[in-house]
């Protein structure tokens, strides 16, 4: 995309053309709303034009990280404000029975158990899984080092696959709390 000096307006549009889908993508992944979506992207790219000579030629990972800085200070902002309305997963029940129900279950299991998690491992687990980033990618994002992003990465798997588990294991796999038992 050339030197940062020639950074200008064909630069942007050619940015903005490539990676503004992408953009709006990861925020509707963790946003209810297409429209909030499409406003955190439109923040994003003004950050990007304001500061486009540290923009580098590979900028997806870059906007991410811009995305996810700016939500953080959303959340932060909204856990301080008296009426917090809670982000939810929009579409993602179904009936039993309807097209597509038993992939939407499967989405929802695989949200729920992904909530479980810590937002860390959440997060490297949306770059690498949804966002497609490779691990080197994903700490640009989350602004740790390749060595470190790849250990996060082993451990939300891990975690997530024990959450999943855990999830479809049968009742008696799972913990039952104990009552003491009645005299006959």
């Amino acid at each position: 995309m050339g030197p940062p000096g020639e950074r200008d307006e064909d630069w942007f549009t050619r940015v903005y053309a490539a990676d503004y889908g992408q953009v709006v993508k990861y925020g509707q992944r963790r946003l209810a709303d297409l429209n909030a979506a499409a406003e955190l992207a439109q923040e994003v790219f003004v950050i990007a034009w304001r500061r486009r000579r540290e923009v580098p030629d590979r900028s997806l990972p870059w906007l991410y990280g811009v995305a996810r800085r700016l939500l953080a200070n959303e959340w932060r902002a909204r856990r301080a404000a008296p009426d917090v309305l809670p982000i939810t997963d929009a579409g993602l029940v179904q009936k039993p029975g309807s097209p597509g129900a038993d992939a939407t279950v499967g989405v929802a299991d695989l949200q729920a158990a992904l909530a479980t998690l810590a937002d860390l491992d959440q997060e490297i687990l949306r770059l690498v899984g949804w966002e497609e980033l490779t691990v080197s990618e994903a700490a640009q994002v989350l602004g740790c080092t390749r060595t470190t992003a790849a250990v996060r990465l082993h451990r939300a798997r891990r975690r997530l696959s024990d959450a999943m588990s855990y999830r479809s294991g049968s009742p008696a796999q799972q913990p039952v709390l104990a009552s003491p038992r009645k005299a006959l």
